[in-house]
């Protein structure tokens, strides 16, 4: 087996690093001291990132994205993993889902998205319905050749610097072999449009700057034209396109990890008690040593996850075990870097507190641990015939 990077990846590695490094390190206090990214840094991010040409880089070529393979588009966001996500979002990566968009939506939603023009954001999770989306109440009625469309969701991912929103609702019900479900529609709304009211969402610890929202709907019209795929065909847009936002929060957890073991290490190396650094004593070695072999197996069980995909091989059970892996061990080493830094840890003089409180939210979003788990067991047993 051959772990090198090709000559094109190597480069995308040291570029996005250095990015992050000179142009993002810079801005985090300020965004983790006021909790907002101020509006003319996060155009000047987009435009540095469109002149190192790397805007967009997860959208096929043919749409004028960079057509990143899976595996060089997680090393990338590997990378920016190890930055503010309040900044790093800047560095545009539309939803994939878009690539579903007909001709008309195309140059109204998918194009201006890659140009930098517009910028999208994700709408499922509700109040009442986090990982079992068929239970969704936000619900579109059919008005002659337009949808009316009621309800709310909630922990919607830096809507308020979106320009659409990519939106499930249900739109009806469906017998399945289980039963009725939730017959599932996917929309595209723009901001503005009468009765679409995005407003701030709840106060988080994780993540300072990278705001949560919340949508509302109150009668809101949208045309037909604006659906997504086909009316009821939402579910298959999902399981089609966004799987893999699972193996990004995996790849970003592993970068931000090796950013926080850096910051633990040289520090055991300089911080001296007894007369001596305490990386020295066994209690810091050995944290230091479970920290970077852990770290080094998410990051190959993240990279052979990409892999399966650019070789269109079911890869979902190996995401699940990225995901589930990769977040589990961010929460542990940054957990050992506290405990490395004692007291200082905690403060924010250090950033360390910063990483620590970043790290819990990775375990619930884009599917909680406890559903990574079932996944993953289920397809162990299904092999087996249970």
């Amino acid at each position: 087996m051959d772990f090198a990077l090709s000559p094109e990846q190597q480069m995308v590695v040291d570029t996005v690093r250095s990015f992050v490094e000179n142009e993002l390190y810079p801005l985090e206090a300020e965004v983790e001291r006021t909790g907002e990214v101020r509006p003319e840094v996060g155009r000047e991010i987009i435009r540095k990132v469109k002149e190192l040409g790397f805007y967009a880089p997860n959208i096929p070529e043919e749409f004028g994205g960079g057509g990143l393979d899976h595996l060089t588009f997680t090393l990338l966001e590997r990378e920016l993993g190890r930055a503010s996500y309040g900044l790093s979002v800047f560095w545009g990566r539309p939803s994939n889902i878009l690539c579903a968009c007909n001709d008309e939506q195309r140059e109204r939603y998918l194009l201006p998205a890659v140009r930098g023009e517009r910028i999208d954001c994700l709408a499922m999770t509700e109040p009442e319905a986090g990982s079992d989306v068929r239970s969704m109440k936000t619900f579109a009625r059919r008005d002659g050749g337009d949808w009316v469309i009621n309800g709310t969701k909630h922990f919607i991912s830096h809507a308020d610097i979106a320009d659409f929103a990519i939106v499930f609702v249900a739109t009806g019900t469906e017998e399945t072999k289980a039963g009725p479900k939730q017959r599932i529609t996917c929309f595209l709304i723009d901001r503005g449009t009468p009765g679409f009211e995005i407003r701030p969402g709840y106060r988080s610890v994780s993540h300072r700057g990278y705001h949560n929202c919340i949508l509302d709907f109150d009668e809101c019209r949208v045309p037909s034209s604006q659906i997504l795929g086909e009316e009821g065909a939402g579910f298959e847009l999902m399981t089609t396109w966004l799987y893999a936002t699972r193996l990004t929060v995996a790849a970003t957890c592993v970068g931000r990890a090796r950013r926080v073991f850096d910051l633990a290490a040289a520090w055991a190396a300089e911080r001296k008690q007894f007369g001596q650094p305490i990386g020295r004593f066994q209690g810091t070695s050995f944290k230091l040593a479970d920290m970077a072999t852990e770290i080094d197996a998410a990051d190959l069980l993240t990279l052979k996850a990409a892999w399966l995909l650019d070789q269109r091989t079911d890869a979902n059970r190996m995401i699940a075990q990225a995901k589930l892996y990769a977040s589990e061990m961010l929460a542990r080493v940054t957990d050992h870097a506290i405990q490395i830094f004692g007291g200082m840890g905690l403060m924010e003089e250090t950033g360390i507190e910063r990483f620590w409180r970043d790290a819990r939210v990775e375990r619930i979003w884009d599917g909680t641990s406890e559903i990574q788990r079932h996944i993953i067991s289920r397809d162990i047993l299904r092999r087996l015939g249970a």
